[in-house]
């Protein structure tokens, strides 16, 4: 097939473009949200091509996947083409529900000419989907390999901008740790925490690296005794997977879809503060239980979102939405 969509997550997209097919991907001048092209920090096959709005009138796909509200109207606006109706279509949903989660109604409720696929199960019980059609395509990651070490005792955190999202990704907890032990915390702006807790005990103990490329990432996280998912309300980082894959094992919160990607011998997740910090403890004086718990994680983590299973479940869904 050749399918239309946009870089909009780039672990995700990087699986996507995986598969057996061609696919278009816009972009803009200034590479923005509306058009970001082809990943520069992640190596996508040939078949992903760079395609410019302008060119996508002339230009004949087969489908459409759609991953915010706003692509309904730019594939109207720039084929002359509407979702669902002129051309199939489907709409990828990545997040959980914001604020009021039980009350979230869906941008696409309500509504049968586009299915509305989610990444997890958690995501499509807890959004207000009205009558829209849906599915739940789990996530597929490519397997970077095991590279798990555990030499640093210290504790791996994968997080964007957690200054910014500070309860939301669980930083307050990231900081309440780095006051008893070392932490490591890996991403975008990831420079903001470090100058907040200049100074300060945490500061000490919490070093920060910002932006790795994703091959450096994973050699790095593989250094780490263990990783923690701090993360009170998301969908599901595929950092975390990324990092059971590796063979971390994990720390966490219960949280959203997190109890059913960590099985118990694969970590602990527990909303009790101290719970956590008496595991990472643990972890750090016994590298053998840290060790087995990761090589838990990373066989649970490629059984089952592996890229294999992922493809065959997305051309499973692309069958069936242009039969």
């Amino acid at each position: 097939m050749r399918i239309l969509v946009w870089h909009v997550h780039g672990s995700w997209t990087t699986a996507f473009v995986q598969g057996r097919h061609d696919y278009l991907l816009p972009v803009v001048p200034d590479r923005g949200p509306d058009g970001r092209g082809r990943a520069r920090t992640w190596d996508w096959p040939t078949s992903a091509v760079e395609v410019s709005p302008e060119a996508l009138r002339d230009i004949d796909f087969d489908v459409v996947v759609l991953q915010r509200p706003e692509e309904v109207r730019l594939v109207e606006e720039w084929t002359g083409r509407r979702p669902g109706v002129d051309v199939p279509a489907l709409y990828v949903e990545h997040d959980a529900p914001r604020a009021g989660a039980v009350d979230s109604v869906h941008p696409l409720a309500d509504q049968r000419a586009v299915p509305v696929v989610h990444v997890t199960q958690f995501n499509r019980t807890y959004w207000d989907n009205g009558s829209a059609r849906t599915h739940v395509l789990e996530h597929g990651v490519l397997d970077p390999g095991y590279a798990y070490s555990g030499a640093s005792e210290s504790l791996a955190v994968v997080v964007n901008e957690p200054a910014r999202r500070w309860r939301t990704a669980g930083t307050d907890l990231v900081v309440a740790l780095a006051e008893e032990l070392p932490v490591t915390v890996h991403g975008m702006g990831v420079d903001d925490l470090a100058r907040r807790l200049e100074g300060s005990t945490a500061g000490k103990n919490l070093s920060v690296l910002d932006d790795l490329p994703q091959a450096r990432l994973h050699e790095v996280l593989g250094t780490h005794r263990a990783y923690f998912h701090p993360y009170r309300w998301t969908s599901l980082g595929l950092s975390l997977i990324e990092a059971m894959m590796v063979g971390l094992p994990v720390l966490g919160l219960p949280a959203t879809a997190a109890p059913e990607a960590v099985p118990a011998a694969a970590g602990v997740l527990s909303s009790d503060p101290d719970v956590l910090l008496a595991t990472a403890r643990r972890w750090m004086a016994d590298p053998d239980e840290a060790r087995e718990r990761g090589l838990a994680a990373r066989e649970h983590a490629v059984s089952a979102f592996g890229i294999e299973r992922f493809l065959a479940d997305a051309d499973e869904l692309l069958a069936e939405v242009t039969a």
